[in-house]
């Protein structure tokens, strides 16, 4: 069943834009129209012209070289903010073709990419990294106007060129479409907390438990076109990170060479959904507190991974969490607001939790297919080795849980404690360990 039709009033929005440019439009965290397919200044050809072939130089072992040979290009011929993520999801994919294409990483990435890189990374407000942004948010066109469709989605790069890959990422294309009006039904949600009624919050909710929903029809969607072997052992060792990848080559991250001795090693989380500000976004308004000890610093993950949203979508997920506690109304203990509002609202935020719980179930089925059962298998035909598989650096008997995602944590477990994280907010009668 299809969520109500919720139509995007951007008036409301435009309350909170007042003092805060949040990027914000009728497709969530999408543009507003299709990205860009051509960077207009011809000075730029030699990214495009790598860019564009990307399957053939990684499959001829020509990538590293092709980089090798550019110039050091400026940024300055960079015109329009279209134009600036384009040339961010350029350099992102040619750094991780340039890292992960041969038989071993490659730790030094050359100040052809780096110089340009860290200039365009500075002004998108994210890091010189392939972050979900780079992957799904900016990296697809469309044959029309609606984006919730995957069928009428295509991406303007990948590494492998397979439908797989492409699936892939336009599943979660399509899913932040889906959420067209979520930021209106969140906004009116919070200010309806500011006069506690009940009855608007409850709506919302159900609006929201109806997005999740959707959301979670879309994942499964992704079994029909996305093979999880082509996935895994072609389509997945591109994404990762350097951080915690170690044992796959890569043990001080990646060191970005700005040339004449200068530059500095980092090390930096891959592309993952969990990069996703309309995922964490639904965390914030329900008040599920992720403290997950998977992570390897003082910092969650969830809290990590914002630094790896564009600005304006971080500031107005950090704005969202200072306005809205819906659920600290619905813990309101029944002698204090006795009332058949507030045990609606109890009722419609158990409905919504419940929901997204369910959505991160579907989630580590998900990753169960593909990623943990075919790691156990090698791809017939396949010549170059899985960089990303612990198979691949003497660890044939790891236990599912030493896979480490492409966002650098340990994967099942990671997973699992979200999701018992979510179901834990539903216990009302106490309060989320802080």
């Amino acid at each position: 069943m299809s969520p109500p039709t919720i139509v995007f009033d951007s008036s409301e929005c435009n309350q909170l834009a007042e003092t805060r440019d949040f990027s914000l439009a009728r497709n969530t965290f999408l543009p507003q129209e299709k990205p860009c397919k051509q960077l207009s200044d011809k000075y730029y050809e030699p990214w495009e012209t790598i860019a564009a072939q990307l399957r053939t130089l990684i499959e001829n072992r020509e990538m590293r070289d092709a980089i090798n040979r550019l110039s050091i290009l400026s940024t300055d011929g960079l015109s329009t903010e279209p134009e600036w993520r384009r040339a961010y999801v350029m350099l992102a994919y040619m750094t991780h073709a340039y890292i992960w294409a041969g038989d071993n990483p490659e730790e030094v990435l050359p100040p052809q990419i780096t110089i340009p890189f860290q200039a365009v990374s500075a002004h998108v407000e994210l890091p010189p990294v392939l972050t979900y942004t780079a992957a799904s948010l900016w990296n697809f066109s469309c044959s029309g106007e609606d984006f919730s469709e995957p069928e009428d989605l295509s991406t303007l790069f990948t590494f492998t060129e397979t439908e797989s890959e492409s699936w892939f990422l336009l599943i979660s294309v399509a899913m932040e479409a889906k959420a067209s009006g979520i930021i209106q039904t969140i906004v009116g949600a919070t200010e309806a907390i500011k006069t506690r009624n009940y009855n608007v919050i409850s709506d919302k909710l159900q609006d929201i438990k109806s997005f999740i929903k959707s959301a979670g029809m879309l994942l499964e969607r992704m079994y029909e076109k996305c093979d999880p072997m082509i996935f895994y052992h072609r389509v997945r060792p591109f994404l990762a990170g350097s951080k915690n990848m170690g044992a796959a080559g890569l043990p001080r991250g990646v060191f970005y060479d700005e040339g004449e001795g200068k530059g500095q090693w980092r090390q930096l989380q891959g592309g993952s959904n969990g990069q996703s500000c309309l995922i964490q976004l639904l965390d914030v308004v329900l008040g599920i507190e992720h403290n997950s000890n998977c992570a390897t610093d003082q910092k969650s993950f969830h809290h990590e991974a914002r630094d790896y949203m564009p600005g304006p979508h971080r500031r107005f997920l950090l704005h969202i969490a200072e306005a809205c506690n819906i659920r600290e109304l619905a813990m309101l203990p029944e002698g204090e607001v006795a009332s058949a509002e507030h045990q609606r609202l109890r009722s419609s935020y158990l409905a919504a939790a419940d929901q997204l719980c369910e959505f991160r179930s579907i989630h580590i089925q998900i990753v169960t297919r593909y990623i943990i059962l075919p790691s156990k298998k090698p791809l017939k035909g396949e010549s170059r080795r899985n960089l990303a598989s612990p198979v691949s650096y003497g660890m044939e008997n790891a236990a599912n849980d030493a896979m480490i995602g492409t966002g650098g944590t340990r994967l099942i477990s990671f997973l699992k404690e979200t999701r018992d994280e979510t179901f834990n907010a539903k216990k009302l009668d106490e309060r989320v360990s802080q």
